[in-house]
C-alpha cells in the first residue's frame, strides 16, 4: 500500500520505519521538501519524502503523526483533495509544552483532533488510534508482557477495517483491539495521554499501556 506518513518526529519516524519493513511503499511528509529529519529517514530506510502536499497526493492511507496543536495546520497544507475519500489514521495528541513539563491538553472546539480533523475534511474518513501509549509500542506491543489494549473512534466501518489490518501487522491480537465505536468517542482516549505521562512520572519507563478487564 502506498501510504503518507505525516510528521518527522519520533512518532512518525517509527510508524514509517515499521510500515516500509512491512513491505509499504511509505513518503514521509513535512513542511518543506528539504527537511533534515525526512532526508535522513529516507536514506535510512529506503523510503521517500517531500512536503505534506507531495506525501498525501500519492498515497492511498494517510496517517498524521504530527503534534495534535498543529496537526490541523499540516492536513491543510497536504491539501483538501489529497485527502478527498482517503482513511486518515491520526495518531496525534494535542498537547501544549510552552509552560514547560508537564504539558497541558489543548481541547478543540470540537471536543478532539479527530473531530477537527473530520470537520475540516468531510470527504475524508478519520480513524482515532494508537495515541494512548508511546511509539515504541505502538509497532511492537510485546514490549509489554500480558493483556493491554489499543482503542480506535471512527465513523466509517470501512476505514476502521483497513485500519485493523495495520494494526495486526504491528503485532496487535484481535482481541487486544477496542472499538470504542463514533469518531467523538476520541474525546475519552485523547485526555489518556496526560495519564500516561504521570504514569511515566512515577514508573520511570515509557512502555506504559492501558489495560481494560471485563467480567
Amino acid at each position: 500500500m502506498r501510504i503518507a506518513v505525516l510528521g518527522t518526529g519520533q512518532v512518525g519516524r517509527r510508524l514509517a520505519t515499521k510500515l516500509v519493513e512491512l513491505g509499504h511503499a511509505v513518503t514521509m511528509g513535512s513542511r518543506t521538501a528539504d527537511n533534515a529529519d525526512a532526508t535522513a529517514w529516507a536514506a535510512e530506510t529506503g523510503g521517500t519524502h517531500g512536503t505534506f502536499a507531495d506525501a498525501a497526493a500519492g498515497a492511498e492511507l494517510v496517517v498524521n503523526a504530527t503534534s495534535g496543536t498543529v496537526s490541523l495546520a499540516a492536513l491543510t497544507a497536504a491539501g483538501a483533495d489529497n485527502l478527498r475519500g482517503k482513511v486518515i489514521v491520526d495518531v496525534s495528541n494535542p498537547l501544549d509544552f510552552s509552560q514547560g513539563f508537564p504539558p497541558k491538553l489543548v481541547v478543540p472546539e470540537e471536543g478532539s483532533v479527530a473531530e477537527s480533523l473530520q470537520a475540516a475534511f468531510p470527504d475524508a474518513r478519520v480513524v482515532k488510534t494508537l495515541n494512548t501509549t508511546n511509539n515504541q509500542v505502538m509497532v511492537d506491543p510485546g514490549r509489554i508482557p500480558g493483556k493491554h489494549n489499543i482503542f480506535l473512534s471512527g465513523d466509517d466501518a470501512d476505514a476502521k477495517k483497513q485500519v485493523t489490518e495495520l494494526l495486526t501487522g504491528f503485532g496487535w491480537a484481535q482481541d487486544q483491539l477496542i472499538d470504542l465505536g463514533p469518531l467523538h468517542t476520541a474525546r475519552s482516549t485523547e485526555p489518556v495521554v496526560l495519564l500516561w505521562v504521570s504514569l511515566f512520572q512515577a514508573l520511570g519507563t515509557e512502555d506504559v499501556n492501558i489495560g481494560v478487564f471485563t467480567p
